[in-house]
């Protein structure tokens, strides 16, 4: 008997038992919608020739809530998308480590009252080299130029090699410091290598997902964290062998930057720099900081083109403005440079690039190279963008007017 005839003849038993028209309006229903689903399941079956649980499992998988399906497939998404990164990554990151000449002590005793009293001295028998310190760094071309951190290769006596994924090493060479930022350049003397791109930090916001990759605690090599943005435009004092400095426009990530992983790259999901790990914050658990990738890239291209890292000048001491500072002098705008003298020192450098293109002590620079100056993007790092001897317009407020001027940029001594 097929469908039709099993469910007319079922149906014409129900109307002879049932007394209620309600009743058997519901038993309809019931029946059309089971008919409905036996025949669908039917008809799958002939033209696909799956199992009636195949088609069942099929049906059930596609009802499912389409967020949970949707949260399961982007996860599954971003889990191979950093697998991906670390194994096209890995290859080009290295462990930088420091060998130096060290005093070999020896003990010997000395009998100054004799009897059976002696007293330990200690006394040098020669040196030998012996590994100092250690830090990450990146490989960023295929002929061996590696990023790191300007301390990580701080000491100008010591020797430094690179280990590769692979194992193997190579002498590297010290070829910049950057005197501002805690960058430096490497070279091994390679070919071929593998080497990892930069992004473009500015695009770079806060939530979205990083990958940090270095040699933890100088012990574990390639050692990867995954976190997210936390934070954008930071300054903090790093401090570490003695020594301190201020450093600004920093990324910060909860991805874990452990000791040692000063110098690996901080990666976004497409697999490129957006960020040097340079710092983590003590006493706190999972806040590091990253050079912005912008900053790193100048300071390469600077040593491809001349060797060394050189800086472009403007020549001006200002305040960045805030709401605060404009109440208090009356200034027409709360956002730009506040150019103004201060601490022994002037406001405009005498023969700087700043006062052969007519700027005055009070001018606000509010746009630098057609670029917003403010406290998120101040006149330091819109300058660093250039290069020495590259013309820029300056927007100015001078009282009540808007003015642009133009400034050649000179180098920085």
């Amino acid at each position: 008997m097929d469908v039709g005839h099993w469910c007319l003849g079922f149906l014409g038993n129900v109307a002879m038992e049932t007394q209620s028209p309600k009743k058997l309006v519901a038993v309809i229903i019931v029946v059309a919608v089971a008919t409905s689903f036996v025949t669908a399941m039917i008809t799958i079956f002939a033209l696909t020739e799956e199992t009636p649980n195949q088609v069942a499992e099929r049906i059930i998988e596609k009802s499912a809530p389409a967020g949970e399906k949707e949260i399961s497939e982007r996860v599954l998404r971003q889990d191979e998308l950093v697998i991906g990164v670390v194994k096209r990554a890995s290859p080009a990151v290295v462990s930088i480590v420091a060998t130096k000449d060290v005093p070999v002590l020896e003990q010997y005793f000395v009998n100054p009252f004799g009897g059976g009293f002696s007293i330990p001295q200690y006394r040098q028998r020669g040196t030998e080299k012996r590994p100092v310190s250690s830090g990450t760094g990146f490989v960023v071309s295929a002929d061996g130029l590696i990023v790191t951190n300007r301390h990580v290769v701080s000491d100008a006596a010591a020797e430094y090699t690179a280990f590769f994924n692979d194992s193997t090493r190579a002498s590297a060479k010290v070829l910049a410091r950057d005197a501002l930022q805690d960058i430096a350049i490497l070279k091994v003397e390679r070919a071929g290598l593998a080497a990892v791109p930069f992004g473009n930090a500015d695009g770079v916001q806060i939530g979205q997902t990083v990958i940090a990759i270095g040699n933890a605690l100088g012990e574990f090599s390639n050692t990867v964290s995954v976190g997210v943005v936390s934070g954008l435009h930071r300054t903090i004092i790093a401090s570490g062998g003695g020594s301190s400095e201020e450093l600004q426009e920093l990324i910060q990530t909860d991805a874990a930057i452990n000791p040692g992983n000063s110098g690996g790259p901080l990666l976004n999901l497409r697999g490129e720099v957006i960020g040097l790990n340079v710092a983590m914050a003590s006493g706190a658990e999972n806040i590091g900081f990253a050079i912005p990738a912008n900053f790193v890239r100048r300071d390469v291209e600077s040593v491809k083109e001349s060797g060394r890292i050189v800086y472009p000048f403007l020549g001006v001491r200002y305040l960045i403005l805030t709401k605060d500072i404009q109440a208090k002098k009356q200034l027409p705008v709360s956002e730009g440079a506040y150019i103004t003298r201060g601490d022994g020192e002037t406001a405009i450098t005498k023969g700087s690039p700043a006062e052969k293109a007519g700027l005055r002590e009070g001018d606000i620079i509010i746009a630098f190279d057609g670029k917003p100056v403010s406290r998120d993007h101040p006149l330091a790092e819109r300058i660093r963008e250039r290069k020495p001897g590259d013309a820029v317009s300056i927007t100015v407020r001078r009282g009540g007017e808007t003015l642009t001027l133009t400034a050649i940029l000179a180098e920085r001594e």
